[in-house]
């Protein structure tokens, strides 16, 4: 198993704050990586969040981590290691769903950037 923490950030500088990435949403790198890796049981995980927040994040609330990944057994495993760090999980279902969870980097980047803010991260809000 292997919690994939990528990003597809390209080496030009931010504008505004506003990362870019080398491709287009089309394809996330979890994708590339999976297609280069047949087997392996890679999990979608970390990617927008610094690393000072990964474990034990201290927020005023418990934050939410975005998970995909094509092995449930894995996923399985993941979320429980998410629990004990300190996250909510929600699982965005199979890989293709990390195009929509590595882009979430660009959003939580913004005030880093433009504020020099880097302790705050995602919730996902549920009735």
């Amino acid at each position: 198993m292997f919690l994939d923490s990528t990003n597809l950030i390209a080496d030009s500088p931010p504008d505004n704050g506003v990362l870019k990435f080398f491709t287009d949403l089309n394809e996330s790198l979890m994708e590339k990586l999976q297609k280069a890796v047949p087997k392996a049981k890679f999990i979608k995980v970390f990617s927008s969040v610094g690393s000072g927040l990964m474990v034990n994040p201290r927020l005023s609330d418990r934050p939410t981590m975005f998970i995909c990944g094509n092995d449930d057994a894995a996923k399985i495993v993941v979320k429980s290691l998410l629990d004990d760090f300190g996250w909510d999980v929600a699982d965005m279902g199979k890989m293709q769903s990390a195009r929509a969870i590595e882009p979430l980097c660009i959003l939580w980047c913004i005030p880093g950037f433009i504020r020099n803010e880097w302790n705050h991260a995602f919730k996902l809000l549920k009735s």
